[in-house]
């Protein structure tokens, strides 16, 4: 007897299509969940955001009571403004402070759900954005022979068979975090999502129809059944009206790429249709020129992303005790800010973890007094915290992952504890 795993690497099936998009991967993908009772129900979430090209982690959570930082970044430097005349970073701790750009995740900070990590990064000194990036999704620094992602590697260490949806990326491709041997998508906007002959919806649903009569003819049950299973994600799909859904109130997406991509990724989540690992990305943090202080590039940035986690947060609802958020990015800035009023490659910055269970209210690591001596190379903020400490103690804590030789081969370090 044929099991369906023998089946899908044995068997020559092929669809052939007029840019029908998803079909072949629906089945593949559904095989694996072909005879999984109580698949669809709700499980532990894990939301990550990648900020591409190396976000300021000095600007993001300033240490504005550092001495040296005024010196070192006379046109950038931001402190805490009690007259409110202006507007100025708000104060978290009496040391650190948050852009006000970032302003709407001060509440989540203040409520113990928003956890920051400071001085994070990667041990491999690299300023090249593609090889940090490479090196931080597949969890390997320094090692450019890893064929899998990290978070394809949690998937595949979940311990349970899942949904066609259980690790997506609202993205235009698969990104180098989701690759590997676990199944995964790549899904640009759920209303293009499914059979589709473009620009021709009826003929969309009429293809769907004959693909499905094609399949149930077969006199193989399993693929009648993975067939089956395959049109019924699509199904569970099209009951979503992504266009017309309207948020939770209170969830003020803005419109943004980043907005409406954790909009969809809401979605996914409130109706329940097997996510648990989700990825996207938010770029242009790569402020080498007029990067600005309450207005500029960082500022337009950085209210995005805070706009978009927040009104996503909200949106979530009763959904938040399953949900941890957490972003990432490669590398941070100099110190020092440049002659073009901006700051190059750097090495240590900060990521932000949300979620009901986080020890959040804080600011965890290691940040040094800016002083030349302090300083990696005498330009940046040391890496204190391996970035893998961080990415072990979420998927494990929320994921329930316990093997973090397997999630992140070679490395022996400690994890950082932030999830109760």
């Amino acid at each position: 007897m044929w099991t369906r795993r023998a089946f899908m690497k044995g068997s020559g099936l092929a669809l052939f299509s007029f840019s029908f998009g998803g079909v072949p991967l629906f089945l593949s993908r559904a095989a694996d969940a072909a005879y999984n009772p109580g698949a669809f129900q709700r499980r532990k979430v894990l939301v990550t955001i990648f900020q591409r090209g190396a976000m300021d982690g000095l600007m993001a959570v300033t240490p504005f009571a550092d001495p040296m930082l005024p010196g070192l970044r006379p046109n950038l430097f931001m402190a805490p403004d009690k007259s409110a005349k202006s507007a100025s970073p708000v104060d978290l701790d009496g040391r650190f402070g948050f852009h006000p750009a970032l302003a709407p995740l001060s509440p989540l900070f203040k409520e113990g759900r928003l956890s920051i990590v400071h001085g994070v990064g990667s041990p491999n000194a690299t300023r090249s954005h593609f090889d940090a990036q490479d090196y931080m999704e597949t969890g390997t620094p320094g090692v450019k022979r890893t064929h899998s992602g990290w978070l394809n590697r949690a998937v595949g260490l979940l311990g349970h068979e899942g949904t066609p949806f259980r690790a997506v990326a609202m993205t235009t491709a698969l990104p180098r975090s989701l690759h590997g041997g676990a199944p995964a998508l790549a899904i640009d906007n759920l209303e293009d999502f499914g059979i589709r002959v473009p620009g021709n919806r009826q003929m969309s649903r009429k293809a769907k129809l004959g693909f499905e009569t094609l399949y149930a003819k077969n006199t193989g049950a399993l693929l009648r059944r993975v067939s089956r299973e395959g049109f019924e994600a699509i199904d569970m799909i099209s009951k979503i009206d992504v266009a017309n859904d309207k948020p939770a109130d209170g969830a003020n997406y803005p419109d943004s790429p980043l907005g409406n991509r954790l909009r969809q990724i809401a979605l996914l989540i409130k109706y329940d249709v097997g996510l648990e690992v989700a990825f996207t990305e938010s770029g242009g943090w790569d402020t080498h020129v007029r990067q600005g202080t309450a207005n500029g590039s960082f500022a337009r940035r950085a209210q995005d992303l805070a706009r978009s986690v927040a009104a996503f947060w909200t949106d979530l609802g009763s959904c938040q005790d399953d949900v941890v958020l957490m972003t990432m990015t490669e590398f941070g800035r100099t110190v020092h800010q440049n002659g073009s009023g901006g700051t190059d490659h750097g090495r240590g910055s900060c990521l932000f973890v949300l979620g009901n269970h986080v020890n959040g209210g804080k600011v965890h690591g290691t940040v040094p007094t800016l002083a030349p001596e302090a300083l990696e190379d005498g330009r940046d903020l040391p890496v204190t915290t391996d970035f893998r400490a961080v990415f072990a103690e979420v998927a494990g804590k929320h994921l329930r992952i316990d093997d973090d030789q397997a999630l992140f081969p070679g490395w022996t370090g400690e994890r950082l504890p932030l999830i109760g």
